[in-house]
């Protein structure tokens, strides 16, 4: 059987107790960055084989974990940080062990999707989420103005080094939108902000920012 277990996205006792438990009984762990995980088992004592399962070789680790799986072994499948499937290669290696009859089964912990949501002010009865925008600066602004008539609340996840392109972009589609924008969540120097797009625009654009970012959107209604 294969667990998809939820790790903490930066505070380290935002793990469960469960995830603890089936992280220490499992044959090996599947990891998107194996530098990441040992941190993270490092900090609980926890001393197993680590198998790398990453983006671009999907195909190739994937059969090797089922060979392994369908001889008995356990593994736990873990992201970088939050819940494997969202914006990371999981659901490739999920799909291939559904459909050869192996035993899935979800860990849930922390993700930052619905840590954001839940401070976002939003009524999130219905949202769409859409992980990271297009890297492309063309592709982003063409990206976006799809959206404009969308109703419910858009989410999107945002590196450092395009935040404040995003922002940019934003501002030009649709600046009386309110945002919010939850920087770091859980970690030292977490930031929740909300505001029109127009206004956070102004606040960033002259400073320097650090970290990863949820970025709330309200849709054409909210």
């Amino acid at each position: 059987m294969i667990f998809i277990v939820a790790t903490p996205i930066g505070n380290l006792r935002d793990i469960t107790l469960r995830a603890i438990d089936v992280l220490g009984e499992v044959d090996f762990v599947i990891s998107e960055d194996t530098r990441e995980t040992m941190k993270l088992l490092n900090n609980f004592q926890i001393h197993k084989p680590l198998v790398s399962y990453y983006r671009g070789c999907e195909k190739k680790k994937s059969d090797q974990i089922i060979n392994l799986l369908k001889k008995g072994k356990k593994a736990a499948l873990v992201c970088d940080r939050g819940t494997p499937g969202i914006s990371d290669p999981a659901h490739y290696l999920v799909r291939r062990c559904l459909e050869e009859g192996l035993q899935v089964i979800p860990v849930p912990g922390a993700s930052s999707l619905t840590a954001a949501l839940s401070v976002s002010g939003f009524p999130v009865d219905c949202f769409s989420f859409y992980g990271f925008l297009p890297r492309n600066r063309k592709k982003k602004i063409e990206f976006l103005r799809n959206l404009e008539n969308r109703e419910e609340v858009l989410v999107f996840f945002e590196s450092v080094h395009r935040f404040k392109e995003t922002l940019e972009i934003m501002n030009e589609i649709f600046p009386e939108r309110r945002l919010v924008v939850c920087r770091e969540l859980t970690k030292k120097f977490e930031e929740i902000i909300a505001g029109s797009v127009g206004k956070l625009y102004n606040k960033f654009r002259e400073i320097t920012v650090r970290g990863e970012f949820v970025l709330i959107l309200g849709g054409k209604q909210c």
